[in-house]
This record gives C-alpha cells, structure tokens and sequence, in this order.
C-alpha cells in the first residue's frame, strides 16, 4: 500500500524536443547529461547535509527521468547514463518491477525511477507528440483560472497500457521501478480501476483529476492507497502559474507537480505542506485516506461529515516589519495599515475563509481577535495566513504569509514567522498568535 501522502521529486521535463538531425543527437546527450549530473549533485549534497544531523530520518528522492522526447538517444545509451550517474543510489527491484511498494527503510537513501517503459527503438518512426508543440497560447496570470486546454504533460504519448509488452533491452527496461502511464484516450473510470500486477503512477492533467473528483471520487482514493498518482499543470500555463494543489491531496495523490518558479498562493500552500514531519521531504498519507470499511468502502471528501473537532485561532498582534521593510515601503507619509487573513484549506465542508480587522498606521498591529473553525476531517487541512497593508487607492500590497499543516500545530501561544512571496522567512516579523482544540 502506498502509506506516503507526499513526498519530493525531481523531474526532468522534455530535455529537447523532436531531434531530427543526427548531428544534433550527440548534443541532446549531453544536455541530458547535463541536467541529469545536476540533479544528482543537489540530492548528494542534500544526502550529506542530512546524514549528520537527521541520520535515523528515514527520506525519499523520487527521480522521474523523461527522456522519451528525446528521439534520437538509444536505450543503451540511457542506460549507460543512468548508471553511471545514479550508480548504486538507484533502486532495482528484483522482479523488474514493483510488485507492491517496500518499506521505507529499504528505500532510504535511494532513487527511484519512473517513466513509461520504452519500445522498441524508442518509435524513432513515430511521431506522436505534436499536441506538445501545438498548444494554444493563452495569457494565464493567476493560479486558479478556468482550465480549457487539452495539452498533455503526461509521461505517456500515446494510449499504451501499463502492462504493454517492449522489445526494449531488458537492462534497462529493469531500472524501472514504477511503470508510468496516463488516461490519454482511455475511459478515466476503467484506468482508475485498473488491476494490475504491478504498481503503477497514473498521470493526470488537473482537468482530468477535476473530472475524476467530481465522478469517480471514491475510484480515485481506492486506486491511491495501493498505486502513485501524479497530477500536473494545464499546458496553457505559460507564466510558470499553478493550480490548486489541495484536490489532489484531499483525493489520495501522492505527486503534485508544481511550477517552483510561479510563486503564489498555491506554492505557499505546498510549502505549507511540506513543513510535515519536520520538513524531511515526505510524510505519511492521513489514514482516513487508506482506510477501507467491511463494505468495502473508502473516504468520500464530499459526503456530509460531522464536525469531530474545533479550531479556534486568535490573533493577537504582529510586529518585525519596520526592521525588515524601509519606512516608507507600504505608505510614503504615513505607518502602514496591516489587516490579516486566516483561511482554512481541506475538503469543501471544512474550508473557510476570515480576515481581522484593519489597523491603521501602526508598525505594530494589535488586532486580538478569535476565530473558530469546525472541522470534519481534521487531519487534512492546512492553515494559511497572510497579511496584508490595506490602500484606499490601490491594490493592498503583501506583507507576509505562512502556511502550517492543522495536523501539527501544538497548543498555546506561538511566534508565527512569515515567510515573503519566495517563501523565504523574515528575519524579524512574526505574528502572536493562540491555537486551541475543542
């Protein structure tokens, strides 16, 4: 069973596209190597600074190499990459392929790879992939904005199952340790059930795990607990934008892809996320999320679920902002006007949305306000704040956030650090703050 509700992973997209000049094949190669070396230096580095001060923490790297748009680099010489590179970092099962996923101490220190197995000759002849090239572009500025495109970043270009049979060189068709494939061309319902002996990863795009949360909501948790579902960004998204991550979290799925350079609300809530299980990089999936009834039934985020816990929230002040900003920052003549939001993020019944009050020209806001929010499913949500400098005239500018899983918050009264748009922590401002649990 797949007991991770998340974990990081590195993913090398489209290193080049549609190569059709041997001459250019040797620097495809390259660049593949290129990026692939770096990735590697990144996780060694991150390997060593983690192994003298966490070396009991059990942690995962999955590595999702795509290389199929490649279509001049063999399959040997992948192979010969791949090892070279990962050397014995690199998980191989036994059988070829995973049968059902090891434990994690098995997995320490590893790297898995995840990709569609290749054909024979990587279907030089083929040329299945123009929807990557042909995509309409369409300004797409903010995180959540109708989805109306059909362009696939799937690790799969045509509608192959997971089972299909390669004449690829056993080798490295070996180094695979979970098959990958995708809903392109298939009824959603079927894949989400499909049973297959070995476990998979299914890629969505966000409107087909929109699609599937809608209809099938409870096929996709069941097919979460025991495969990896990964779900990506529209190909429209041309500013480097992001979707909502949370569907995905609240359905079971185990990777969301993300833009890491579109900051927003929706990357604040990932790193929100991530500050589970002390930041290591992966944490157990909730077990509302694995559980299965003697019916056989499993978690339906939309059902009517009673409230089994209250969060009240007060904030009391903050202050740090006059020595992290310039004076003259927020307001040119005047102190600045700090109001803050709190929201609730989680399944629909349980999110919400509450704002304080504004307090006018002052560098240290006292607002002293409670909030309380019920909850029905409380080891799902996350807590995100953000505060903001009210203008009369114009758009209220940001002045901190900070996104924290409701999971771990511990009881009392805390100093909340915020974080900038980046997601990198002040030096000095933070918000006082209460939790309480009834």
């Amino acid at each position: 069973m797949v007991s991770l509700y998340g974990f990081s992973c590195g993913e090398l997209v489209d290193c080049l596209d549609k190569l059709t000049e041997t001459r250019l094949a040797f620097w495809a190669i390259l660049m593949c190597k290129g990026a692939v070396w770096m990735l590697v230096e990144q996780l060694s580095k991150l390997r060593r600074e983690r192994s003298c001060w966490k070396q009991r923490r059990r942690w995962i790297r999955g590595t999702k190499i795509r290389t199929g748009h490649v279509a001049l680099v063999g399959e040997m010489v992948r192979k010969e990459m791949v090892t070279q590179v990962f050397g014995d970092m690199l998980y191989c099962p036994e059988s070829g392929c995973l049968e059902e996923f090891p434990s994690l101490e098995v997995l320490k220190h590893k790297i898995i790879l995840s990709t569609k197995p290749p054909k024979e000759y990587l279907g030089l002849n083929n040329n299945k992939d123009g929807d990557q090239s042909s995509s309409p572009k369409e300004k797409d500025s903010s995180d959540d904005e109708p989805e109306n495109d059909e362009k696939s970043d799937s690790d799969d270009e045509d509608s192959d199952n997971f089972n299909q049979k390669s004449g690829a060189a056993p080798e490295y068709k070996r180094m695979i340790a979970i098959h990958a494939g995708n809903a392109k061309n298939k009824r959603l319902r079927h894949v989400l059930k499909l049973r297959s002996n070995n476990a998979v990863r299914l890629s969505l795009s966000e409107q087909e795990l929109e699609k599937a949360a809608a209809l099938h909501a409870t096929d996709v948790i069941r097919f979460t607990q025991k495969n990896i579902l990964r779900v990506y960004p529209k190909g429209t998204r041309v500013t480097s934008s992001n979707f909502r991550p949370t569907n995905g979290w609240i359905h079971g799925a185990q990777m969301v892809a993300f833009n890491m350079q579109g900051y927003g609300k929706s990357l604040w809530t990932m790193h929100g996320l991530f500050r589970s299980n002390g930041g290591c990089g992966y944490f157990k999936k909730p077990d509302v999320l694995m559980k299965v009834g003697r019916s056989n039934e499993v978690f339906d985020p939309k059902l009517p679920w009673p409230v089994r816990k209250t969060l009240k929230v007060i904030v009391y002040m903050g202050d740090g902002w006059r020595l992290d900003f310039s004076h003259t920052h927020f307001d040119t003549f005047s102190p600045p006007d700090f109001y803050t939001k709190i929201y609730i993020l989680g399944v629909p019944a349980d999110e919400a949305k509450r704002k304080t009050r504004v307090i006018e020209d002052d560098w240290a806001p006292y607002w002293d306000q409670e909030f309380t929010f019920p909850l029905r499913i409380p080891e799902l949500p996350l807590l995100r704040i953000e505060v903001r400098e009210y203008d009369r005239s114009d758009k209220d500018d940001f002045g901190g956030q900070t996104c924290l899983p409701v999971s771990e918050l511990r009881p009392g009264i805390r100093a909340v650090p915020l974080y900038d748009r980046k997601g990198q922590k002040f030096k000095s401002v933070r918000l006082l703050m209460r939790f309480q649990f009834e």
